[in-house]
């Protein structure tokens, strides 16, 4: 009878096991590792000589970790600008090649050159090379020659011929032009206080991203006071906001219409009815619950609304709430036979900033660029 073995793993070292044996650890070949997120791990075989087993080796097996394989994140526009300026090192070159030779060598992926900004009309990387190379300019490091194109000064031969582990902001305020670009762009703020060099050296967003973080964050501030406002107010106050809104998105025919629609369907689980076209052959029914943070509906009042609908013969409706649906409710909703869409606080105040509901335009700033034909 053959003895009954095993072999078990502790950390990296492989035991063997053999009846009426101990478990005695196995000496691994000296293993390499070509790579962070790459390493060979040595594979034995079980040789039985009468009562033990005896572990050889059988060779190499090259795998990647898990734990280490993760998504390579896009540069901030201070580590790209080393790699802008050496690729401007042998003279004239276009903006856009740039930033292909770059992503080349920096092996992004297609889905990291494709993210966009959230204008959409730029892609992230593209905005941060163009960025390096406005520093790099304001510092004297490299030129532009004509429209979409630039080249490095001799200046910037100099500072690449010093083997520069990096270039960022801080190389940057060696250059007396950059820490007046620098200095200059405060001063003709009349009001921003007065800031040190070293901001701007420990700043790792370009102007464009810290633009866009300061928009999001007034953008949630306004959210969180909408939402609340809405909670306080009066039921009523709830449903005219709700006509006003799917007016806003396109829907109905006039605000008294609307009006009408939502306030006669009286208390059979449906709290109004908005018209898609103006000879309403084609209705949504809405179902409104005003509820405090952290009362949140649950899959009972899903069900409900959709016997109302039933009963209505309706094939879609609404359900919005200032609260949050529960995941059973969200997963009712998704099985059920007609459409039904919830919209939870969070998504019922983005919709009412998109399409200004409550809520209006205070400033207006505009970002403005060089018109490049008008110099052609």
């Amino acid at each position: 009878m053959r003895p009954r073995c095993w072999r078990r793993r502790r950390g990296n070292r492989p035991y063997a096991h053999a009846r009426g044996g101990s478990a005695t650890p196995l000496r691994p070949e000296a293993r390499t590792e070509s790579a962070r997120s790459t390493f060979e791990t040595p594979v034995f075989r079980l040789v039985f000589d009468g009562r033990f087993a005896q572990a050889q080796p059988k060779g190499v097996v090259r795998r990647t970790s898990r734990r280490y394989a993760s998504k390579m994140a896009i540069p901030d526009y201070q580590s790209l600008m080393l790699p802008v300026l050496s690729a401007a090192s042998q003279g004239e070159i276009r903006i856009g090649d740039v930033v292909e030779r770059v992503a080349d060598s920096l092996a992004l992926t297609a889905e990291e050159r494709a993210q966009l900004l959230p204008s959409g009309r730029q892609t992230l990387f593209a905005n941060r090379v163009h960025w390096a190379k406005t520093y790099l300019n304001k510092a004297g490091l490299v030129e532009i020659t004509r429209r979409g194109h630039f080249t490095i000064t001799d200046r910037g031969k100099i500072a690449l011929q010093s083997n520069p582990g990096r270039i960022d902001n801080a190389f940057l305020t060696r250059f007396e032009e950059f820490r007046d670009f620098v200095k200059g762009a405060r001063q003709e703020d009349e009001e921003a206080p007065p800031v040190a060099l070293s901001s701007i050296e420990l700043r790792s967003q370009t102007p464009d991203e810290i633009m866009r973080e300061a928009h999001r964050e007034i953008d949630a501030s306004l959210r969180r006071d909408l939402l609340d406002r809405v909670r306080s107010a009066p039921p009523e106050f709830f449903e005219r906001l709700l006509v006003n809104l799917l007016l806003g998105m396109g829907f109905g025919g006039s605000v008294a219409d609307a009006g009408r629609a939502l306030g006669r369907s009286g208390d059979d689980g449906v709290d109004g009815v908005i018209d898609q076209d103006a000879l309403g052959l084609d209705r949504v029914y809405i179902q409104a619950k005003r509820y405090a943070e952290g009362n949140n509906v649950g899959s009972g009042a899903i069900r409900d609304f959709f016997g109302s609908l039933d009963r209505h013969k309706a094939t879609k409706g609404l359900f919005v709430t200032t609260s949050r649906f529960s995941a059973s409710a969200i997963e009712t909703a998704q099985f059920l036979s007609k459409r039904i869409v919830l919209i939870d606080g969070d998504q019922l105040t983005k919709l009412m900033i998109r399409y200004n509901v409550g809520c209006r335009v205070e400033e207006a700033l505009e970002i403005k660029k060089i018109d490049e034909d008008y110099f052609e």
